[in-house]
């Protein structure tokens, strides 16, 4: 007897910490074609967890930026500082299972640590972003950690992948353009899961998300490839489904530089106020011609 097929569902979601710009319209534009592809459905998902940086203006503009472009979503659209205990009930069985501590690192300590090492390479463990966290707080006694918080110190939730991976055994995802790629659960080391003015993780909340949202195609930017083995891991230990994924290559600038927020890409906003269509943002966001979209 035949499985059923399953409907493919994607997402985009984008934080509102600023305008969408032509990087942004090259992902969802990804998203929307491989639902559309496949007969299935298309999600936004707002990503707000810090509230530090996310506006609820950027949300009203990015969806009319979306809206004007041409893109549909379903509604309601899920917006993650509205979830906050479906991140606290994951983390909760995470630490149940023994595999989460609190970390009280500075991040100037952790800069300190990482820098007394360096005297013997060997001993500073590097991941793609740069220099893992080194540990410090892996091995505190729990009653020393329980009377530290207790006190009010300030302190974040990481994972403790070795354990964790003891727990899962050895795991494989599926890359749509890279086939089955063996989990290295240890790449990014003993990442974050909260923290006390931010009480989940992107690692974490996309985690639970998709699984909530039943996506099972998560289509995303070749530098979040990296990401997929942790969250692989997460899913294994929180017993999650396993969506497919596909990482798509990076829209960049005449420079050969990817289009970041941080570095002032062109938002989309601007683009409108300077005459451009949809048509043309669409076709720039396709596959980046530098040309009269472009500003400086």
């Amino acid at each position: 007897m035949t499985e059923p097929v399953l409907p493919v569902i994607t997402r985009f979601a984008p934080s509102p910490t600023g305008f969408l710009h032509l990087g942004h319209v090259h992902s969802c534009l990804f998203a929307v074609n491989a639902a559309k592809q496949a007969g299935g459905r298309f999600l936004l998902r707002i990503e707000d967890i810090d509230p530090n940086r996310c506006r609820p203006e950027y949300e009203v503009m990015l969806k009319e930026d979306l809206a004007w472009i041409g893109f549909r979503w379903e509604e309601p659209v899920r917006r993650q500082s509205d979830h906050m205990d479906d991140y606290a009930a994951a983390l909760d069985r995470l630490a149940a299972l023994g595999v989460t501590y609190p970390c009280f690192c500075s991040r100037k300590d952790i800069a300190d640590e990482i820098a007394r090492a360096g005297n013997a390479p060997h001993l500073v463990a590097m991941g793609p972003e740069g220099p893992l966290y080194p540990g410090i707080c892996r091995h505190v006694l729990p009653d020393v950690a329980a009377a530290r918080m207790a006190a009010g110190e300030p302190h974040a939730i990481r994972l403790n992948v070795a354990q964790a991976a003891a727990l899962t055994g050895p795991l494989v995802w599926h890359d749509r353009g890279r086939g089955t790629v063996p989990a290295d659960t240890g790449l990014l080391g003993d990442i974050v899961l909260a923290r006390r003015d931010v009480r989940t993780s992107y690692h974490l909340s996309v985690t639970v998300d998709d699984a909530i949202q039943d996506v099972s195609l998560v289509t995303r930017g070749v530098d979040l490839f990296h990401a997929t083995h942790v969250h692989r891991l997460l899913q294994a230990l929180l017993s999650l489904p396993v969506p497919d994924y596909h990482h798509h290559d990076l829209l960049l600038n005449n420079r050969g530089e990817r289009l970041s927020k941080r570095d002032g890409a062109t938002g989309i906003r601007i683009l409108r106020e300077q005459g451009a269509t949809a048509e043309e943002v669409l076709l720039c966001a396709r596959g980046w011609q530098p040309g009269k979209l472009e500003t400086p």
